[in-house]
């Protein structure tokens, strides 16, 4: 290191951070490096991701990995992840009662069934409407769920919950995972030019 230069990352968030993007993911996965929000934790790094059926864009979401030498109030540990999904559904699912217990089982069932090691898993379901007014009165009412979690890894290895996050947003937008003896994929291409990709709430750093 010279004189001005930041000193590097501790090598347990390196190593931590190399794990962060699935190596292999679903064919209907897309998947890019973004911005990390930098005040939650002194250092921090972000993949994106989308699901397509063909090319009807199903469902986004991001995963940011937090990391603090120090550790933080309630992270039980010096890592923590931060998930979010969001994903269109069917009109009537926003009013079914049993909607947010399930898509939270999504999250802690697949972190399980891929055997990742985690404490203090915490977070938010939300059904959403957005109907247009004015000049967008033409635009049709849609019907969203978001889900917002956070989860303390007890190890550097965040392959497992990178895979679940991913299966998460499969399931979000109604796609089964796939049988465990089913090889994936390399995942998309991002599509750099997509106007989707400016969607401000992408960018909410909060965390549940």
């Amino acid at each position: 290191m010279t004189l001005g230069e930041p000193p590097a990352p501790p090598a347990a968030f390196r190593r931590a951070l190399e794990t962060l993007r699935p190596a292999g993911v679903r064919p209907e996965i897309e998947l890019e490096d973004i911005p990390a929000p930098q005040r939650l934790a002194p250092y921090s790094g972000a993949v994106g991701a989308s699901v397509y059926r063909d090319d009807d864009e199903l469902a986004v979401g991001r995963l940011i990995l937090l990391f603090d030498p120090e550790g933080q109030r309630g992270w039980e540990g010096q890592f923590r992840l931060v998930a979010y999904v969001r994903a269109d559904v069917e009109p009537e699912m926003t009013t079914d009662p049993l909607l947010g217990p399930v898509a939270w089982s999504w999250l802690t069932e697949a972190l399980d069934a891929h055997g990742a090691r985690y404490a203090a898993v915490s977070g938010t379901v939300t059904r959403a409407v957005s109907e247009g007014f004015g000049g967008k009165a033409d635009d049709p009412v849609t019907t969203e769920i978001e889900l917002r979690a956070s989860w303390s890894p007890l190890d550097e290895d965040m392959s497992p919950h990178a895979a679940a996050w991913c299966d998460l947003m499969c399931l979000a937008a109604g796609i089964p995972p796939l049988p465990p003896d089913v090889a994936t994929l390399h995942p998309r291409p991002a599509r750099r030019e997509d106007p989707r990709r400016e969607d401000p709430r992408r960018d909410d750093p909060k965390v549940p």
